[in-house]
């Protein structure tokens, strides 16, 4: 079966460059984007309920830019204005970067890794005296905080936001011939808006190993996972997926 459509159960990528308006432009694809869940702030009456005292904290780690937007919004919420000396710990450079929205980046104690929690953990564990704190969503993965107890940090899990289903009812008489999937909440989301949704003929893709285990645990037939080998990518493994039902036709 030829692929022609996809939908991407993410928001669609901001400009004009991505590499999957690269691809739908090489394959002749149509390729929407549709954010299959959303982001809800708790507010300051429920945040208080975690006995959290954020002002005994002497830094922060920030896993998402959606954390630094709650970390900044809760602690306004709360009246309390973050310290100057206030230490940052982010999982990227990009999320580093994204600090330039709430504070003067050359002026605060701003910390880095690649991209992953082991990686920052190990800038972590050279200020061990500090007091963390982890603002996260209701569905954080256990490996994060499992890895800072096992690396003795003193840090509070503080629950700021929470991840909802989009409401999908406009979508419900529209097929695509691929879903692709970055998270298990956009399963969840699938099947909470259609909870009798048949998969068919339709592809699904997953994106990383617990979105891929959502996809079979809900029992879907996974048909693309990536990062492989031969394509790191979401867009990479979707392209030779295509070009392979093309030759079967």
């Amino acid at each position: 079966m030829a692929i022609k459509t996809i939908l991407v159960s993410q928001p669609k990528p901001e400009g004009n460059k991505s590499p999957y308006f690269d691809l739908a432009e090489r394959h002749g694809l149509k390729i929407d984007f549709r954010s299959f869940i959303q982001v809800e702030g708790i507010d300051a009456q429920e945040f208080r309920s975690q006995k959290i005292d954020v002002k005994a904290h002497t830094a922060v780690i920030l896993t998402s830019k959606t954390a630094v937007d709650h970390f900044f919004r809760i602690s306004g919420e709360l009246r309390f204005e973050v310290p100057d000396t206030m230490k940052y710990f982010c999982i990227s450079e990009a999320v580093a970067y994204y600090l330039q929205k709430y504070v003067t980046y050359r002026k605060r104690k701003i910390f880095f890794g690649k991209q992953t929690i082991e990686d920052l953990v190990e800038i972590l564990k050279k200020h061990k005296k500090e007091k963390f704190l982890l603002p996260c969503t209701d569905i954080l993965r256990d490996k994060i905080p499992e890895t800072l107890i096992n690396n003795d940090i003193d840090f509070s899990k503080a629950i700021l936001f929470r991840t909802v289903a989009s409401d999908l009812s406009d979508l419900e008489n529209v097929y695509y011939d691929m879903l692709v999937f970055y998270s298990p909440g956009g399963i969840e989301s699938l099947l909470k808006n259609f909870p009798d949704f048949k998969q068919n003929k339709t592809f699904i893709a997953a994106f990383g190993p617990t979105t891929a285990n959502a996809i079979v645990k809900n029992n879907l037939r996974l048909d693309l996972h990536a990062p492989q080998p031969n394509a790191p990518s979401m867009t990479g493994a979707i392209e030779l997926f295509v070009k392979e039902q093309a030759k079967k036709k």
